[in-house]
């Protein structure tokens, strides 16, 4: 399993005004009495330092000292086998926390993490006993960096969209299954890592994330990736290996019959019978404007509900064949699917994505 880290601090002087007592094997009683001596040593110790490190001891019980330090900006106490996480925020305004690799569960996790004076940035839980995406953390809507891989997560929440600031989301090596269309708000998002986990399949609304450049998906059980992906402008690194991908052409069909509802919005749509507001119930209204447009450029059906997978293949560098997934309105427009997709490939746009698909 991959452990994701965190160097995506936003502070600028780490240097400068840090306490450190890294690696010296400290356990709870001792690292109470170090905190404690340094901050009574000299006239307002305790307020100078904006940055303390205690990763790798043997801290399993937090330090009730770590309060004394009311300027504090980053705290790194990882690897410690840590079972409990104080509401510390309350006391020092963080704006970076890292606490990976301990024994952390959601029960043990602060109610919130919502802190004084200043707003938190940076959160690395990952290596943790995590079994759900943590809810309080959907009521930080500045943090830029969330690290949680390497938990048993086994959910990503539907208001994941609440966190308008991400600009790192590292999902890998959870129990994950299935990722939400509300991943496809996170405007600012530029890292997205859902590796090593169980997902079959992704949701369009990737292909609205234009800020991404990373997006790793490795050890998961994608059979096909949405068409979508491919307008993702920014993206520099795709990762793929060890997923089933279709290595193979396949004709799958599998359509539902559409019902009436569905037929007479088809027949609106099709010959384009104009309707306002108020000629037909609301309810129906916004049900016509949920029509797709259905891919095969031969056809100007819509579909709504009822549609058609479609398996496209795409070359990248001649060497690897990517399958993408489509949906066509009805099984006619599959008939002679060769014929209208060699002839949409613009080797142009093709050249463009060569640049950007990794597979191992």
């Amino acid at each position: 399993m991959e452990c994701y880290t965190s160097d995506s601090c936003d502070s600028d002087a780490r240097e400068q005004k840090t306490l450190d007592l890294s690696g010296q094997q400290l356990d709870s009683s001792s690292a109470e009495s170090a905190l404690r001596e340094r901050a009574h040593s000299e006239k307002k110790s305790s307020e100078q330092y904006e940055v303390m490190l205690l990763h790798c001891n043997r801290i399993a019980h937090f330090p009730d000292s770590v309060a004394s330090f009311v300027n504090l900006r980053v705290l790194d106490i990882s690897n410690n086998g840590l079972h409990t996480l104080p509401d510390i925020l309350e006391s020092c305004p963080l704006t970076s926390l890292i606490a990976k690799n301990n024994c952390l569960s959601n029960e043990s996790l602060p109610k919130s993490f919502c802190n004084r004076g200043a707003e938190l940035k940076e959160l690395n839980l990952s290596g943790n006993l995590l079994t759900s995406f943590p809810d309080q953390l959907l009521d930080l809507p500045t943090i830029k960096y969330l690290y949680l891989g390497g938990n048993s997560i086994s959910n990503v929440p539907r208001d994941v969209w609440k966190m308008t600031s991400l600009q790192v989301l590292a999902l890998g090596g959870n129990k994950i299954i299935d990722v939400p269309d509300s991943v496809g708000q996170l405007k600012h998002l530029q890292m997205l890592v859902l590796s090593e986990n169980n997902i079959e399949q992704l949701p369009a609304s990737i292909g609205k994330l234009n800020h991404l450049r990373t997006l790793l998906l490795h050890k998961n059980r994608l059979r096909t990736l949405p068409t979508e992906i491919i307008t993702l402008k920014c993206l520099t690194e795709l990762s793929l290996r060890d997923n089933p991908l279709v290595v193979r052409f396949v004709r799958d069909i599998s359509l539902q019959p559409p019902t009436l509802l569905e037929l007479a919005a088809r027949t609106v749509k099709l010959h384009e019978v104009r309707l306002q507001p108020g000629d037909i119930p609301h309810s129906l209204y916004e049900y016509l404007h949920n029509a797709h447009h259905c891919v095969n450029p031969k056809c100007k059906g819509v579909f709504f509900d009822s549609r058609v997978e479609h398996i496209k293949f795409v070359d990248f560098c001649g060497k690897y064949r990517l399958p993408l997934l489509q949906y066509l309105c009805s099984s006619k427009c599959i008939q002679n699917v060769g014929s209208w997709e060699s002839r949409e490939s613009d080797p142009v746009s093709r050249g463009y994505m060569m640049k950007k698909v990794l597979l191992g």
